[in-house]
C-alpha cells in the first residue's frame, strides 16, 4: 500500500522534541503514537508544527476506539492521493503537494504505480458490478477511472 512508502521528512526534528527515536514512516504505529501523545509542539518550528497539525486534522480524525492504529489514517491518505489525481494533479504535483502540506515524502514513481494499480482494481470492480447488474456502481467506477487516467 502506498501509505507504507510515505516518509515523514521532519521525523528527526520531531525526534528531538519527543526525546526518543521514532521511525520516519508517516503511518508507522510508533510515529502515530508519538505525534498524537508525546511530542511537545512548542519545540518545533512553525512550518513543521503546521504540517503536523494538518496531518493530524486530515488523517487522524476518526471515532474508532483503536485510533490512531485503526487503519483509518492509511485509508484517508489513499483517498487523498486519489482525490488529488482526480482534481487534475499529476504524480509529480501530488508528491510536491504532500511534501508542502504534510511534510510527507513520497516518490512520484510510487504514486504513479499506485494510481495504475488503482485503475486496474477499479476496472475489475467495474466488470464485476456490470456482471452483477449493479449499474450505478459500474457507472460510478467508470467515472473514477476516467478521472484518474485523464
Amino acid at each position: 500500500m502506498i501509505a507504507a512508502k510515505a516518509k515523514f521528512r521532519g521525523a528527526r526534528k520531531i525526534e528531538k522534541a519527543a526525546g526518543f527515536r521514532i521511525p520516519d514512516s508517516a503511518f508507522h504505529p510508533a510515529f502515530l503514537e508519538a505525534i498524537t501523545s508525546q511530542v511537545n509542539f512548542n519545540y518545533l518550528d512553525a512550518t513543521l508544527r503546521n504540517q503536523i497539525l494538518q496531518f493530524l486534522h486530515d488523517f487522524l480524525r476518526c471515532e474508532c476506539r483503536e485510533r490512531p492504529l485503526c487503519g483509518c489514517p492509511e485509508k484517508k491518505f489513499v483517498t487523498k492521493v486519489i482525490e488529488l489525481r482526480e482534481d487534475g494533479l499529476d504524480h509529480h504535483e501530488i508528491s510536491a503537494f504532500l511534501l508542502d502540506e504534510y511534510s510527507i515524502d513520497l516518490y512520484p514513481a510510487d504514486i504513479l504505480s499506485f494510481l495504475e494499480d488503482t485503475v486496474h482494481m477499479l476496472e475489475a470492480i467495474e466488470d464485476i458490478s456490470r456482471l452483477q447488474g449493479e449499474k450505478a456502481l459500474s457507472q460510478k467506477t467508470e467515472k473514477h477511472i476516467r478521472e484518474i487516467v485523464r
